[in-house]
């Protein structure tokens, strides 16, 4: 009794062995981070992956870097670059303004008040593990691209827009893989006696990854009382898969037609038959329609939250303005009026020709 007495008062003095807790990677916080990561990447995650994403991010990529920002020197080129990424992949870019610079964030919870940002709590990255700060509205730079009306506090990347086109892309280019690397493409087999079910196991997953082999297995040539049977062994039988019953083709093309005209990029400029007028006029119609509206929606948000006016023009940077054609039109029109001053037509009627603009000094002639 005085011994348990004893040991139980020197037990407090012994150092305890810290309990390990191990998890297992299929609980609550694995859920959350799968459910996570498949907002971020999209409906699959996988999409993304594809050639064909990637070439529509890097044109984003290349021509954010290229623009010109004026008002924002926060706003360097390795910002505007990896905003256009994020837009181009999750629909939305937040950056916390720091004084005179901002810093990336990559994941955020939002505080709204009519639909509008009033705080953030932020996670900052960084090497060593990431921080988490609060910040008001104001003090972020939080870029969205089509926002829809039921959440307009939150953007959404051109894949999430087109899951269905996303997912039949995924599919197709990871079942041609699977065939190129699986099939037994090119190899040819003759005809081999019947035999028994696992012996036709055994020969089915001998041909898995056979490329470019002659298979030769015995004569099925036999002797009965008929006489011998029609010589139609030894005639080589080709395993490589037709794919075109299947229509791959066609359907990888459309697939990849659609995800290129979701990024705002002509599918007809990544063809082979591409000349230049062709590239020339669908790197307008991005810088146009695609990227130039998104410049203008990250200069108002920069303008209200910077305190100034800032302006993003992608136009100059990539020449996607009409050269060749303004340079026809400013040559027809000089023409015109010259053809109006030796015809002796007066400054109203060339107006009224040409629009309400003062042509008088062009028509005077020389003192």
């Amino acid at each position: 009794m005085a011994e348990g007495r004893v040991m139980g008062f020197m037990d407090l003095f012994r150092r305890k062995e810290p309990v390990e807790a191990r998890s297992s990677g299929a609980g609550y916080t694995a859920a959350i981070m799968a459910a996570r990561e498949a907002y971020i990447s999209g409906s699959s995650g996988l999409a993304e992956l594809t050639g064909t994403v990637q070439t529509c991010v890097s044109l984003w990529e290349g021509a954010f870097a290229l623009a010109d920002v004026d008002g924002a020197p926060m706003l360097t080129r390795a910002t505007m670059a990896r905003t256009a990424r994020a837009l181009a992949l999750r629909g939305e870019a937040v950056w916390l303004i720091d004084g005179d610079r901002v810093v990336p964030v990559s994941d955020w919870d939002i505080s709204t008040r009519d639909g509008e940002p009033r705080a953030y709590r932020l996670s900052v990255p960084d090497a060593g593990g990431g921080t988490r700060r609060t910040a008001l509205a104001a003090e972020v730079l939080h870029f969205r691209g089509s926002v829809d009306i039921s959440a307009p506090w939150a953007g959404s990347a051109p894949l999430r827009r087109a899951r269905l086109t996303a997912s039949l892309l995924h599919a197709l280019e990871t079942a041609l893989g699977e065939v190129y690397d699986t099939a037994p493409l090119g190899s040819q087999i003759v005809p081999f006696p019947e035999t028994d079910a696992p012996q036709m196991e055994r020969l089915t997953r001998s041909f898995r990854g056979s490329r470019g082999r002659v298979l030769v297995r015995e004569s099925v040539n036999v002797s009965a009382a008929g006489g011998p049977t029609p010589t139609v062994d030894w005639q080589p039988r080709d395993l490589s898969p037709d794919l075109s019953k299947s229509m791959t083709r066609e359907s990888l093309e459309a697939a990849q037609a659609g995800v290129l005209a979701a990024f705002g990029v002509l599918p007809a400029m990544l063809t082979d038959k591409a000349q230049g007028p062709l590239i020339r006029e669908a790197q307008r119609h991005l810088a146009t329609w695609v990227l130039q509206p998104m410049a203008e929606l990250l200069a108002e948000e920069a303008s209200g939250k910077l305190g100034g006016p800032v302006a993003i023009d992608v136009h100059r940077p990539l020449q996607s303005f009409d050269a060749g054609g303004s340079a026809r039109a400013a040559a027809g029109m000089i023409q015109a009026l010259a053809q109006a001053k030796d015809a002796g037509l007066g400054p109203a009627a060339v107006a009224a020709v040409f629009g309400a603009l003062d042509w008088s000094e062009a028509l005077k002639g020389p003192d």
